[in-house]
């Protein structure tokens, strides 16, 4: 397994653990971006007008495959935060309605909602969760507490960004749709870091970046839609696919309106299924279980080295290949980053949640037992100071 890191592009130099901010795309999968941005530009016009609907529909089927949605409910978006955008500025919202989320989400997402907020004049709840989550029944119930006659759509992480936390999103689509309120989820984490299954999840909406632990290339995800709320999405960019006489046509109204706004480098949604096959080649369910072994040992001892408890439940440890450790309050997060970087090559990320300092850890298949000794050994030296 260690001989994966041969096969990324990263700097051989650098101790790697924040592949959750924005992946790695091995050097097979690169290879396959490179050639479509190459066949691109042999002939643009010829690309674009003639060959790439057919293109776009192969990387679509392929995508369905892998997350279990029919090829016609997904289509290919820049990243989350774009469609995220899409959905809720297509939504008909505004005063006396209600947004539930939780006080995990990501700030750019957050930062879409409060936008819309102060435009249209609904409401975002935000539903403070504790930690460690005990159950995903628990965690169901203490977000349930803030619904009300108003709310009309719920917004969740699948596995949240600053806690790792894999939230119960099955159970909570289900109660949600039996309520009459719409779900989008934000699986920004998700894609290849754990089996998907659109049909089963059951969202209104969700949002899947493919550049994270898929491994594809930068600028590549998701947005699988339900077919009877297809209707509800608007272009958040009109282009050609809007109207009538549309020359350009992906095969119904929802696929026009996102796939095509304007000129783009169409090459790494085109490279998705490379990304998918590199994964199958290497058997990425083992990766998976060996890369959250090896996190999970590095948090317990990082938790014993600053005296801080686990936001996890020993019980049932909700997170996979990415999770969070506290640290001590004196902690100075950029300072703590910094010196990891320059004095030890560790790319890691510190950050604040909960009004206390954290450091992310993010194992993917190219690390290794040795990179995690490293981060170890350099908090036991720069945390007593």
């Amino acid at each position: 397994m260690d001989s994966l890191k041969d096969l990324f592009l990263l700097d051989s130099d650098i101790v790697f653990l924040n592949h959750g901010s924005f992946g790695a795309t091995p050097r097979p999968v690169f290879d396959v971006y490179q050639e479509w941005q190459r066949l691109f530009e042999r002939q643009p016009v010829a690309f674009v007008d003639q060959e790439m609907p057919a293109y776009f529909e192969t990387a679509r089927k392929e995508l369905g495959a892998y997350i279990n949605a029919p090829a016609r409910d997904v289509v290919y978006v820049p990243n989350v935060t774009f469609a995220v955008n899409l959905v809720a500025h297509s939504l008909l919202l505004g005063p006396g309605d209600e947004i539930l989320t939780t006080d995990h989400e990501y700030g750019a997402c957050d930062r879409t909602w409060q936008f819309l907020a102060q435009k249209k004049g609904f409401e975002v709840i935000r539903r403070p969760l504790s930690l460690p989550v005990l159950s995903p029944e628990a965690m169901l119930e203490e977000l349930w507490q803030g619904v009300s006659y108003h709310t009309r759509i719920i917004f969740l992480s699948h596995i949240t960004s600053f806690t790792a936390q894999h939230f119960p999103v099955e159970m909570v689509c289900r109660r949600a749709r039996e309520a009459g309120i719409l779900t989008l989820i934000d699986g920004a984490h998700a894609p290849g870091q754990i089996t998907l299954d659109m049909l089963a999840i059951g969202a209104d909406f969700y949002a899947g970046n493919c550049h994270k632990w898929l491994c594809g290339p930068k600028g590549s995800a998701f947005l699988y839609t339900r077919p009877e709320r297809q209707a509800l999405i608007e272009p958040l960019i009109v282009s050609w696919g809007w109207g009538e006489n549309n020359t350009l046509s992906y095969g119904s109204q929802y696929l026009d309106y996102i796939q095509w706004w304007g000129t783009l480098d169409p090459a790494a949604y085109l490279s998705i299924p490379a990304a998918i096959q590199f994964q199958k080649d290497y058997h990425w369910p083992a990766v998976r279980q060996r890369c959250h072994e090896l996190l999970l040992q590095a948090i317990e001892r990082i938790c014993i080295l600053t005296g801080q408890p686990s936001f996890y439940s020993p019980d049932a440890p909700l997170f996979h290949q990415m999770a969070i450790a506290p640290l001590p309050a004196t902690v100075d997060n950029l300072a703590l980053k910094n010196q990891l970087y320059g004095r030890f090559k560790i790319e890691i990320p510190c950050l604040n949640w909960g009004g206390r300092p954290h450091i992310r850890l993010s194992v993917q298949g190219y690390n290794t037992q040795e990179d995690l000794d490293t981060l170890i050994k350099a908090l036991e030296i720069l945390l007593p100071k």
